[in-house]
């Protein structure tokens, strides 16, 4: 064997009870698993992992590091958590497939996601299609992608930013597009659908997208329309859409915020027994804390959107049109912040693309505005205008009951959502992975570490429909994390949100390590996973 890992305790993705194992690799697979008692592999390498578990490399199955594996090689936030592949193109918009006017609108979309704006010179975009974009991936990169179809683009790229029905014309567009993106790779669509232009797309256009991602056997994963005052009601929307459609469902970030959604989360389950008990194909993934995360422009009502980032900053330098926006956020509820009128107090400023404006930086919008002597709106719109949209945000509104519910479900799987940028991100970017097995399954029982294991192995790779991933078993390709069941824990904290974690001192992707001891090695293993063709 390349390698042989010795007296390891085997976490296999099942959810079944652990075992003690030797484990051989061969050709960036695994090729041997001998158990207590019988004969012991040898290799060219031998690794003692004991006191350590080996599992199935950890799959994200919502992440935002579209750009970031391009710019960052290393890419260490996600590798020194034992993720070994992360499903991007999430939440409706991405980069492919795009035309030049497409992309340089999507680029400032999104720069609070990822980077990236018009003039940003560190990531060469030099694809159009998803063909193109995974074949750049191919170049390598540090841990495995897959790649979802983000149906706002899609629209922006057939439509515009008009909200209106698409023409039956640019509906066969827009299925053509979705059907070229499956052919060449794609695993699924996402979209984002209290995200402009995403949002302005009805039931029967998502519908018509969905029954072609369905027939290449892919998935729809909807960021739905709201996660507020109407969650039940858009997740119930989702399931009829999809059942309609024939498609397979997975419910990103499937959460229930807001105090209008306190203690709730029994209500979903019970909605998703149901149709699953009705044979609907469903599946969903969560992070393991409480606030959200997204852009401050995401806030605005859909209206004030419509027509790309230019024409929101032309509303908002104007003054009535900006009193509509305010009146419509604070009282009346806007779409963009899920029907809730805004409590300013709960918006956290996480990053600016300005390093003038850092001084927001860490505060509430609430506090930003105290400290100026004004009303919160006005320091909120006097950012998005100075900040071109560019302003990142934590929003505290989720509810630790309703996290630990979801997360016991056995079609749950665990997503990061993880945003890189920013002078003050989101944790869970960091430390996803680690929290769920250090707090939620050691500390607080959530979860046992075998079913643990299996939320973020095993089940992601059967929504993905990975035949040799996400198990340890012989034949299987070798992307595995070994870690200390007793000391795993999230390093990243909201104070410190950048701190890595500990108790993972080894990674591998196709048995190669990407970490080692502890620390990232040069190795880039990673390269794009395209649909499989069953």
């Amino acid at each position: 064997m390349d390698l042989v890992i010795r007296d390891a305790r085997v976490i296999d993705g099942t959810g079944g009870p652990s075992y003690r194992a030797d484990v051989g690799i061969e050709d960036g697979r695994i090729a041997a698993i001998r158990r207590e008692g019988e004969p012991r592999p040898s290799g060219g390498r031998v690794l003692d992992a004991a006191g350590l578990a080996l599992s199935p490399g950890f799959i994200d199955m919502h992440a935002h590091s579209d750009l970031a594996l391009l710019r960052d090689p290393e890419h260490t936030a996600k590798a020194a958590q034992g993720v070994t592949l992360e499903v991007i193109g999430q939440d409706g918009l991405s980069y492919a497939p795009v035309d030049d006017a497409t992309l340089a609108q999507v680029r400032q979309t999104i720069t609070g996601w990822n980077g990236g704006a018009v003039g940003d010179t560190t990531v060469d975009f030099d694809w159009r299609t998803v063909g193109e974009y995974l074949d750049r991936l191919d170049r390598g990169i540090a841990v495995n992608a897959a790649y979802l179809i983000p149906q706002g683009t899609v629209r922006m790229y057939a439509v515009g930013w008009d909200d209106r029905p698409a023409t039956d014309a640019e509906l066969a567009r827009m299925k053509r597009l979705v059907a070229e993106s499956m052919e060449q790779g794609a695993v699924g669509m996402s979209s984002g659908l209290t995200y402009t232009p995403g949002m302005y797309a009805a039931d029967s256009e998502l519908t018509e997208l969905c029954r072609v991602v369905a027939a290449y056997d892919g998935y729809y994963c909807p960021h739905h329309r709201s996660y507020g005052a109407g969650a039940l009601q858009a997740y119930e929307e989702m399931v009829t859409l999809t059942r309609d459609a024939g498609c397979a469902l997975h419910l990103a970030h499937a959460t229930m915020n807001f105090g209008v959604n306190k203690g709730r989360a029994p209500e979903l389950l019970a909605l998703l027994d149901e149709a699953l008990a009705a044979g609907a194909d469903i599946s969903l993934d969560t992070y393991p804390y409480t606030p959200g995360c997204t852009t401050l422009v995401a806030m605005l009502p859909s209206w004030a959107s419509e027509g790309g980032p230019d024409a929101i900053l032309e509303r908002l330098r104007d003054e009535s049109t900006a009193e509509r926006i305010r009146h419509h956020m604070e009282v009346i509820g806007a779409d963009g912040c899920h029907g809730v009128p805004i409590e300013w107090d709960t918006i956290e400023i996480s990053g600016v693309t300005d390093p003038g404006l850092s001084d927001h930086v860490g505060r509430t919008v609430a506090d930003s505005a105290a400290r100026a002597g004004e009303a919160p709106w006005t320091t909120a719109r006097r950012l998005l205008i100075e900040d071109r949209l560019g302003s990142t945000i934590l929003q505290h509104v989720g509810h630790e009951e309703n996290v630990r519910q979801i997360m016991r479900h056995r079609v749950h799987t665990g997503g990061s959502d993880g945003i890189l940028q920013g002078a003050k991100p989101h944790p869970r970017a960091y430390g996803t992975f680690p929290q769920y097995l250090g707090r939620y399954a050691r500390e607080l029982g959530v979860l046992t570490l075998e079913e643990c294991v299996a939320h973020l192995t095993a089940r992601p790779a059967a929504r993905l429909r990975l035949p040799d991933r996400g198990l340890v078993r012989e034949g299987y390709r070798a992307d595995l994390v070994l870690f200390d069941p007793d000391t795993v824990a999230a390093g990243s904290t909201f104070e410190k949100p950048r701190t890595l974690p500990v108790g993972i001192p080894h990674v591998l992707i196709d048995g190669r390590f990407v970490i080692e001891d502890g620390r990232r090695t040069s190795v880039l293993a990673g390269r794009s996973v395209r649909r499989t063709v069953r």
